[in-house]
């Protein structure tokens, strides 16, 4: 994720051009998602699900290697991250149910994949300085590998009661909690387009070299897994609602500050304001799926909240890349006013959860 857009650019695409390549895979996602995880519901075939879009995101980067000039970059980065997308979704209705049994929080397990992503992250700042930008394409696929290697080694996991219709998927997902709960989640992650998309290239341009960015990112993940370690103790008696304004708090001050092109000193207290922009918003979703979904619908219902955080995401990177190409850093300003739009959201959301609006159905899991 931080260093896609220097390969990117590495290849020739300016700023509108990458905007549209990151926003093309959002858009994209929006079909593929649910298809796969429908399927794997259907057919109660999570793990077998989980390889074959690994293995299927992993040729596909291979073959991105190799291209060149904006169409073939877009269709093929589309096709690959389609597939990478679609493991999310599954990984967590995989880890909800497994840690279901197990009597495990959430939070204290998903810590170990920010753990991941600080490594990936610092290692592909290291490799930043030394290798050519061209390159990076190639860490991007080997990292692929290793997770499709990882995923065959998942366990089996049973006790998933197969969906019986569409009737109980349609009345959970036009819920009045699920839909404020999802548009509000949406604008807070999708107000990180334009750090996800520009930050690197922003920081580059700045002057900062591959190992500070690479740490940069590291912080903001660092800071995201304090969150999840202590989700369980501190945040466990908020409502996803309650979650979800904490998490727009901190993207609004994280984006407005990151507006008024900051000094460099103050970018790490920044960065620490992922935890709350990021990890709070996504504790808040994950508990509102964890407490209110189906569990036949598992797979479903994370593909669902993926489907429209991906798709407001799409919109705000294509518009990211051309706020940046028009304002640079200032563009943060729009980022700012999104996440506020989420926290405004966030209080109808929780009114909802506390009036227990989803339909009792889905309170009664097999």
């Amino acid at each position: 994720m931080p260093f896609l857009p220097v390969w990117l650019a590495a290849k020739g695409l300016d700023a509108n051009a990458i905007g549209t390549v990151l926003a093309a895979p959002l858009v994209l996602r929006i079909f593929t998602v649910p298809f796969v995880t429908g399927m794997a519901d259907r057919s109660d075939a999570w793990r077998g699900t989980l390889i074959a879009a690994a293995a299927t995101a992993t040729a596909g980067f291979a073959v991105l290697g190799w291209a060149n000039g904006f169409w073939p970059i877009l269709v093929l980065l589309a096709f690959a991250s389609a597939s990478f997308t679609s493991i999310f979704p599954l990984a967590d209705a995989y880890a909800l149910k497994g840690l279901a049994v197990r009597a495990r929080s959430y939070g204290s397990v998903r810590l170990w994949g920010s753990g991941a992503f600080i490594a990936g992250s610092l290692g592909a700042g290291l490799l930043f300085d030394v290798l050519k930008p061209e390159s990076l394409i190639w860490v991007m696929t080997a990292a692929a590998l290793a997770m499709t290697v990882l995923a065959a080694g998942l366990r089996p996991i049973g006790g998933v009661t197969r969906p019986r219709g569409i009737g109980a998927n349609v009345a959970f997902l036009r819920s009045p909690a699920f839909l404020v709960i999802a548009a509000a989640a949406s604008l807070i992650q999708a107000s990180h387009a334009l750090y996800y998309g520009f930050s690197t290239l922003d920081w580059t341009s700045a002057g900062f070299d591959g190992r500070a960015i690479g740490i940069l990112w590291a912080i903001g993940v660092v800071a995201e897994i304090v969150v999840f370690a202590v989700s369980g103790r501190l945040l466990g008696g908020l409502t996803p609602g309650m979650m979800l304004g904490v998490g727009a708090a901190g993207a609004a001050i994280r984006w407005a500050a990151m507006a008024l092109n900051p000094p460099a000193v103050l970018l790490p207290l920044l960065q620490c304001l992922h935890g709350l922009s990021f990890g709070a918003t996504h504790l808040g979703s994950v508990q509102f799926l964890a407490q209110a979904a189906p569990d036949r619908l598992g797979a479903t219902a994370q593909g669902a909240l993926t489907i429209a955080v991906g798709g407001t995401m799409a919109v705000f990177m294509g518009l990211s890349g051309w706020l940046y190409g028009a304002y640079g850093a200032r563009a943060y300003a729009a980022m700012a006013v999104a996440a506020l739009a989420g926290g405004l959201l966030a209080v109808p959301a929780h009114r909802s959860w506390m009036s227990r609006t989803v339909p009792a159905e889905s309170a009664n899991r097999p």
